[in-house]
């Protein structure tokens, strides 16, 4: 069973930085998508960026530009670089998994992914 735990949340001012990382384990294959997606309150949940074992990644248009996903397949650890955070990033943050690649738009429906980390929470204040 994959598990994943993330961690590097918390607050920041408009236009500040936070970086998310996330560790897995219980991979049993080396071909796998990571992804990152929020969920702010009232709204459904909705990718953000992603990244493959072999380096493909896709971003959501409301942060390309600003967040960089990033991984270290030695540490089974994946990364969120984000910067010039706005008040509309404010939502709880969650890693993801699936063994086998995806591609393009399905790399950020949740539906991909069966496995989930519990979350880290990001405010960003104006």
């Amino acid at each position: 069973q994959v598990q994943l735990v993330e961690s590097g949340g918390g607050s920041v001012q408009s236009g500040g930085s936070l970086r998310l990382s996330c560790t897995g384990s219980g991979y049993t294959s080396s071909r796998r998508s990571m992804g990152w997606f929020r969920q702010a309150p009232g709204k459904e949940r909705e990718g953000v960026a992603a990244i493959r074992s072999d380096g493909y990644s896709v971003y959501a248009d409301s942060v390309r530009g600003r967040f960089t996903i990033s991984q270290d397949n030695a540490k089974n650890t994946q990364y969120l670089q984000m910067n010039s955070l706005k008040p509309e990033d404010t939502a709880m943050y969650y890693c993801a998994a699936r063994h086998e690649y995806c591609s393009g738009s399905w790399c950020k429906d949740p539906r991909m992914f069966p496995y989930w980390g519990q979350g880290t929470q990001v405010t960003v204040s104006s």
